[in-house]
């Protein structure tokens, strides 16, 4: 059994991941916690002056968000109404966003967080709001970010750019082994670097270590050299039709300097592909 959360603002893009999970994990068994953060400093400063009792957090915080959240509950039995193998319950909390995350997680053990991120499209703009951002960045949970315009399709092609510096736990991998195989999908693995140079000794050895990893999975090892890394990214993902990007945290480092311009929450390839971030 599978425990999902589906952190929610009540927007149309936090409703688009809610549908995205849903027929994501469609043939497994899944608990699904939506939970919706009303922040402690809204509550704080913007309609009082001073810090409100619990009976007025309760009348003007959590029970019109307990009514939102039940209005998703039936917009869900009315959209999927017969996978038995999906269980939902609602959460509602007044705190800090990621603090509220991070509580939840240990709580319910949870699996994998599964959230919206709205942007415009288009290279220059930005797919993921500071929101999405802190939480990939400072939540140690497997997360999936689904862009505003991603509607779920068979994944059929995953990428995993690397730059072949793993962690000693390859257990991390296991979420990508999981969707090669639930969906019998092929894994892109692509290495990017900004001039052509030879993999040294330990990248060499950590990409055999993957080549046996992903053995007994269609996978494929792809080199590209391009001074514009984005622009690697963006023809790749077009040129493959990639389903979904997938990438492990430890190496975000990276990733902010080749792919992400300065920060993280500057994700700028595409608006329309997921991309699932892996924690140890």
């Amino acid at each position: 059994m599978k425990t999902i959360l589906l952190p929610t603002d009540f927007s149309d893009n936090s409703w688009n991941a809610i549908e995205y999970a849903i027929n994501f994990f469609k043939d497994s068994n899944c608990n699904f916690y939506l939970l919706h953060v009303n922040k402690l400093s809204n509550i704080v400063t913007n309609d009082y002056p001073y810090i409100p009792t619990q009976d007025i957090i309760e009348d003007v915080y959590i029970k019109p968000a307990k009514t939102e959240l039940k209005k998703i509950l039936k917009k869900i039995a009315t959209k999927f109404p017969n996978n038995k193998k999906h269980k939902f319950y609602t959460l509602t909390d007044y705190n800090f966003f990621i603090d509220s995350l991070r509580k939840h997680i240990e709580e319910k053990k949870v699996d994998m967080i599964v959230m919206g991120t709205k942007g415009a499209s288009g290279l220059s703009k930005y797919i993921i709001g500071s929101n999405t951002g802190d939480v990939i960045t400072k939540v140690k949970c497997t997360t999936l970010v689904v862009p505003e315009n991603a509607k779920f399709k068979k994944i059929e092609e995953v990428a995993f750019p690397t730059d072949f510096s793993l962690t000693n736990d390859l257990q991390l991998l296991h979420p990508i082994a999981e969707i090669l195989e639930e969906n019998d999908s092929s894994l892109r693995i692509v290495n990017i670097s900004k001039r052509s140079a030879k993999l040294n000794i330990e990248q060499q050895k950590n990409k055999e270590l993957l080549e046996d990893y992903f053995f007994n999975y269609k996978h494929s090892f792809h080199f590209l050299t391009n001074k514009k890394v984005e622009a690697a990214i963006q023809c790749f993902v077009e040129s493959r039709d990639i389903d979904i990007i997938t990438m492990v945290a430890k190496n975000l480092n990276y990733f902010q300097q080749i792919l992400f311009h300065t920060k993280v929450e500057e994700i700028s390839y595409h608006t329309d592909v997921p991309f699932l971030v892996l924690h140890e």
